[in-house]
């Protein structure tokens, strides 16, 4: 079995992060793709939707995407969600032979030393870093002794093993679609089609997410 895990807000989902999904799960050979929204966001002043409403707009998007699923755990979870202990419950799931892997940005890769049991990831998954075209900003040096020697150069290499590795992957797409602009055309009442799954955008009209309450 090949294990994907994908965190994020997802404030809202968009179809720059199904996209994604979707050729991560095909470039990596992925069986299962999960997609898991944070529990906390960080602050801003648009108006808030729950974590809970984040996750039902996640579950529309991803419909039925094949092999792509919407997972709830970190919402489930008492206290602080670390993707550690998510990685942690993925591997006793689906067990030590899987390969598990993490797929995460390039801006959160270069914040990983800085992470909850940085170390610990490794022992339980490899790391897929999804390059942004054109950026390559250096590592910083904590990065690079956390890292090593786990580079390697293919998704066959990286498979090699159930974990431990870090492979670079660039998507053929790379939609520059940004939540944020999201939620700012969504407060000042204007169209936000084709930015989003259909079934995504009415939900957030008929509940009047994002919307200024002013």
């Amino acid at each position: 079995m090949r294990i994907g895990m994908l965190g994020g807000t997802f404030d809202p989902v968009h179809l720059g992060h199904l996209r994604s999904a979707v050729e991560v799960r095909e470039a990596l050979g992925l069986d299962r793709l999960h997609m898991i929204p944070a529990p906390q966001p960080p602050l801003r002043d648009t108006p808030q939707v729950s974590p809970e409403q984040r996750f039902e707009l996640l579950t529309l998007g991803i419909s039925d995407t094949p092999g792509v699923v919407a997972d709830d755990r970190e919402l489930r979870r008492e206290g602080p969600s670390y993707s550690v202990d998510t990685l942690a419950e993925l591997r006793q799931a689906y067990g030590d032979s899987a390969s598990l892997v993490m797929i995460i940005g390039f801006d959160a890769f270069l914040r990983l030393a800085k992470w909850h049991k940085a170390k610990q990831i490794f022992s339980l998954a490899h790391l897929v870093v999804i390059a942004r075209p054109g950026y390559n900003a250096p590592w910083p040096e904590a990065l690079r002794e956390l890292v090593g020697d786990r580079e390697v150069d293919s998704v066959d290499e990286l498979m090699q093993c159930p974990n431990g590795n870090v492979l670079t992957l660039a998507l053929p797409s790379m939609m520059a679609i940004s939540a944020t602009y999201i939620r700012e055309r969504l407060k000042m009442g204007k169209s936000v089609r084709y930015l989003l799954p259909e079934a995504v955008e009415e939900a957030i009209l008929h509940y009047g997410f994002y919307h200024s309450s002013e």
